[in-house]
């Protein structure tokens, strides 16, 4: 089994799957790829089974060298790539040589890119997944320079031959969240409901893959009560005291003890991890389900337990 070696780990670069459901129960974060559409998107041009792991870069990409031939796609958010110093196609699988290093440069727009190498990466995995999670600490830690991660046999077919520019998301200039209303929007006073609709928040330097914290208009709670802890979904927006928004990424906590106000749905999360520092963002509140305001998954809120509370 051969591998590669980090030559320039960048700000924060680290390996990611489709990470650890079904572990919420025991506290564990879902983890995995933070634009899972470009992720994929990545592994597939790579000619790699769904779900196989790879690089995501943070900001100022990073560079690896390989110990044999490979195929790689660079995709996500778009960034100058070289092989050997020689410029060579983003979002295109590019050959690799044996002892070649590829460098991802700094994205000209978004956040994350995806780097998917024949094979996929191997590191050590932690209950079924080669993700790091930035809150738990499990899986590998995040890339530093000298490190090495195995690569997998190589692939039984080649990687796809594209004749034509394959079709990438854009990256936002704003962001639009379309957000289920819920499980505790009730908690807070009609006008900030309505101050959902029709005000703008920012992007606060203060995010990761944790989750992003909005600065701008601050939500006002009616119900003071002390909320015992919930479960905690990807894209809950949770309001502590403060009265400004978290929308919870893929390394969230599992559970919280401040009301969550509404869900954005996983589409539109995609382009949540793609959004700098800065990016205006705008909510789009959605009526919860009748069967919610009906009572139904009262149960679920005490014990933790049910689908509807289940990390995804």
């Amino acid at each position: 089994m051969s591998s590669i070696e980090i030559v320039r780990a960048g700000a924060l670069t680290t390996c990611q799957d489709a990470g650890r459901p079904g572990w919420a129960h025991l506290a564990v974060p879902h983890s995995g790829a933070a634009d899972k559409p470009a992720w994929k998107q990545a592994n597939q041009l790579a000619g790699n089974p769904p779900g196989a792991c790879a690089l995501e870069t943070t900001l100022t990409g990073c560079a690896f060298r390989t110990y044999r031939d490979v195929t790689v796609v660079v995709g996500g958010a778009p960034c100058p790539v070289t092989v050997d110093d020689v410029p060579v196609a983003w979002g295109q699988p590019v050959k690799l040589p044996a002892n070649s290093v590829l460098e991802a440069g700094a994205p000209t727009a978004g956040v994350r890119s995806y780097i998917a190498i024949s094979g996929g990466l191997y590191p050590k995995a932690v209950l079924g997944s080669h993700s790091t999670c930035l809150l738990s600490g499990l899986g590998p830690a995040p890339l530093r320079q000298g490190d090495t991660i195995p690569l997998g046999p190589a692939p039984a077919r080649p990687p796809y031959e594209t004749q034509w520019p394959t079709p990438w998301p854009g990256m936002p200039a704003e962001l639009v969240l379309p957000l289920h209303l819920g499980p505790r929007h009730d908690w807070f006073s009609p006008d900030s409901v309505a101050v959902l609709s029709r005000e703008t928040w920012e992007i606060s330097e203060h995010s990761n893959r944790v989750g992003l914290r909005l600065t701008g208009p601050t939500l006002r709670r009616v119900n003071e009560v002390e909320l015992p802890s919930e479960g905690i979904v990807t894209g809950a927006v949770q309001v502590p005291p403060d009265g400004l928004p978290i929308v919870f990424g893929p390394d969230h906590p599992t559970t919280g003890g401040y009301p969550v106000i509404g869900v954005v749905g996983h589409e539109a999360m995609a382009q949540a991890a793609q959004a700098r520092v800065g990016t205006p963002v705008r909510f789009v509140p959605l009526p919860p389900p009748a069967w919610s305001e009906q009572g139904r998954y009262a149960p679920a809120r005490r014990s933790g337990t049910d689908e509807a509370w289940a990390d995804t």
